[in-house]
């Protein structure tokens, strides 16, 4: 059996002759890639000495510089793309993605929606690394700002990854964004104690603790009278405003001021009740006018009994 190859052959033969045709554009292609390569490094360097001149974050400068090396990669591969092959147009290619962008923005929507919001964050910088930042539930020091999330690392040494969009949209409390910070804590202190007293002993045991500014002056008010005692609102201000040292302070104000009280007869009460137990055997019980409410007074104060008989009724 005779097996003809002429026409595989000559396949063979022109796609030799369309390699040997496009070879030179083929190089010029290369060429112009690794050119636009290179660019894409000097772009990204750029970006970073740009991004530390303006006193941006470090990891800003990395991220912008990355995103701009892409761009410029992305524009090479489109040109070479030309040049290798004639018949192409960049049109071709938008095309296409115009199409598949809608599947792709719903495939995607959560990674792209954490992607934009860390770019925001990173340029915007509501927060910085190093800052310690309360996030719902979780409270820590902010070791990382990547583009698609947060990594926070609490006080009890635990990583905790929050999304960028959840930073974004949400509410964030950046405790280290001033150089000082208010501390506050609410103490009870007897009916029967001059609060006026209570107040100044108060501030002088914050004046003579360790680490409490002299300015802005710390002070104490009244917030509430509570069932058993009169509630005051002890402020004062720390320099640091981290979490340790905020807590030190606490730790040596609350000593202090405990101390303080208890050596000049200021009372700290705990919660107490009283039940009164009315057995009807007085004239006024059940007389809301003329009830009484609290022990008897003795003397010839003490409301009329009930006749026995009525008592026995009862």
């Amino acid at each position: 059996m005779d097996i003809d190859f002429t026409e595989a052959l000559e396949q063979v033969e022109n796609l030799i002759n369309s390699f040997i045709i496009a070879l030179p554009n083929m190089v010029v292609g290369i060429v112009v890639f690794f050119m636009f390569y290179g660019l894409s490094r000097v772009a990204r360097r750029l970006m970073i000495e740009l991004s530390e001149r303006t006193g941006r974050q470090p990891n800003v400068g990395q991220v912008l510089g990355r995103l701009t090396q892409w761009l410029v990669l992305l524009l090479g591969f489109l040109v070479s793309a030309v040049i290798v092959f004639p018949n192409f147009s960049p049109a071709q290619v938008i095309q296409i993605l115009g199409i598949s962008s809608v599947a792709i923005g719903f495939a995607f929507r959560d990674i792209l929606t954490n992607f934009l919001s860390g770019i925001i964050l990173l340029w915007t910088e509501p927060f910085r690394i190093g800052d310690q930042i309360a996030v719902g539930e979780f409270e820590g020091t902010v070791e990382d700002i990547q583009t698609r999330a947060t990594v926070l690392r609490t006080f009890d040494e635990r990583r905790v990854v929050i999304p960028n969009a959840e930073l974004f949209t949400g509410s964030v409390v950046v405790n280290t964004a001033f150089k000082v910070r208010r501390v506050e804590h609410e103490i009870g202190i007897g009916y029967g104690d001059d609060i006026r007293t209570a107040k100044h002993l108060i501030v002088n045991a914050i004046d003579a603790t360790e680490g409490i500014l002299e300015e802005p002056r710390p002070d104490v008010i009244v917030v509430e009278l509570a069932d058993f005692s009169v509630t005051l609102r002890v402020r004062w201000w720390v320099e640091s405003p981290v979490h340790y040292d905020a807590l030190d302070t606490r730790d040596r104000v609350l000593m202090a001021i405990k101390e303080t009280l208890f050596a000049h007869g200021i009372d700290l009460p705990f919660p107490t009740q009283q039940v009164l137990h009315h057995d009807q055997t007085e004239r006024t019980d059940g007389d809301r006018m003329r009830q009484r409410e609290g022990w008897p007074a003795g003397g010839g104060d003490d409301p009329e009994p009930l006749p026995k008989s009525a008592v026995r009724e009862a």
